[in-house]
């Protein structure tokens, strides 16, 4: 079996003390010269040496490792989310470990234990619990923690809030649809936690519709089986004698969607009108164009990401929320 390189062969090899070589791994050169930097690095590698982190953690007090817990790791969003937050982190030397919840309290919160155990400097969170409550655990140890995407509601000064701004996008969203001529706006949504980034979209339309004569009817499909969305978009366009328009909530949502137009053979814009939220702008290749409100995960990781810094910097920091704006895509779909 191969002997584990310590610090002190290191030392020895380098022909130096361990308290230089300690000195070098945390970047402190200020009575080191080039020369000894130089001969400290080509050991290190020679020997392919790796600082242990439980060692890097009782010199620094860090593990410099940031969990980051998502709802769903299947969508887009997660990956987009992502790539923000690694582009942030990385310049600082952090690791960034990403676990899946499925949209399940219980497998997040399996989660949150699992990366306490690995002592994480902070958290990234999609929540799918409900209440800032169900966190008290990282609130107790005052571990840094920023949600993204879902709003638990009123938390304290020291959580900070990352997200869309859902209500004001989804409200001139439904404001567009009303003065393109559409009476029978049909949100097709998939929620499974009652603060999904969904929840304050539905409330944007139905705010854009008061006052006119247009309707909001909501088609959730979580829980029914595939052919469930078919049917509702027939019996709601067939029982509507006005000018409908169906928007997808999410971007996966969207080709569930596409695949009920086609079988029923409704043609979009000339038969119903379609839009959407998402995350990336592919459906512009999908006949000509798909009409979108583009939210911009990649951007909510990188701010995610450097309030954390901030928060890891200076605990007693008072953070803020953070609306990202979603952007308009033109398209004719509607």
């Amino acid at each position: 079996m191969m002997k584990t390189v310590t610090i002190s062969d290191v030392a020895k090899a380098a022909g130096v003390s361990v308290t230089t070589v300690s000195r070098y791994l945390n970047g402190n050169f200020a009575k080191m010269s080039t020369k000894t930097q130089a001969k400290i690095e080509t050991v290190i590698h020679r020997l392919n040496y790796h600082p242990s982190a439980s060692a890097r953690r009782l010199r620094t007090n860090q593990s410099k490792v940031i969990g980051v817990i998502v709802g769903d790791i299947s969508n887009v969003f997660s990956s987009l989310l992502f790539s923000g937050i690694s582009e942030v982190l990385h310049p600082y030397d952090y690791s960034v470990l990403l676990l899946n919840a499925n949209n399940s309290a219980d497998d997040e919160q399996k989660g949150i234990n699992r990366l306490m155990e690995q002592r994480v400097d902070g958290f990234i969170i999609q929540p799918s619990q409900t209440t800032i409550d169900d966190y008290q655990m990282l609130l107790k140890e005052k571990v840094p923690l920023i949600t993204v995407d879902r709003d638990l509601g009123n938390v304290p000064a020291s959580v900070g809030k990352v997200m869309t701004n859902n209500l004001a996008a989804s409200q001139q969203f439904g404001t567009e649809l009303i003065a393109a001529g559409y009476r029978q706006i049909l949100l097709i949504s998939s929620t499974t936690v009652s603060i999904s980034a969904q929840a304050p979209r539905v409330v944007g339309f139905k705010a854009a519709i008061d006052g006119t004569q247009t309707t909001v009817t909501e088609i959730n499909i979580a829980g029914h089986p595939d052919n469930w969305l078919t049917e509702q978009i027939q019996e709601k366009v067939a029982n509507f004698s006005g000018k409908t328009v169906i928007v997808s909530l999410m971007g996966p949502l969207l080709f569930k969607t596409l695949a009920s137009l086609r079988s029923l053979k409704l043609a979009f814009p000339d038969q119903v009108g379609l839009a959407s939220f998402d995350d990336w702008n592919w459906s512009q290749f999908v006949g000509d164009g798909i009409d979108l409100m583009e939210q911009d995960p990649k951007e909510i990781g990188r701010s995610a990401a450097a309030m954390l810094l901030q928060s890891i910097k200076d605990p007693a920091l008072v953070l803020k929320t953070k609306l990202v704006p979603a952007i308009r895509v033109a398209g004719h779909s509607f």
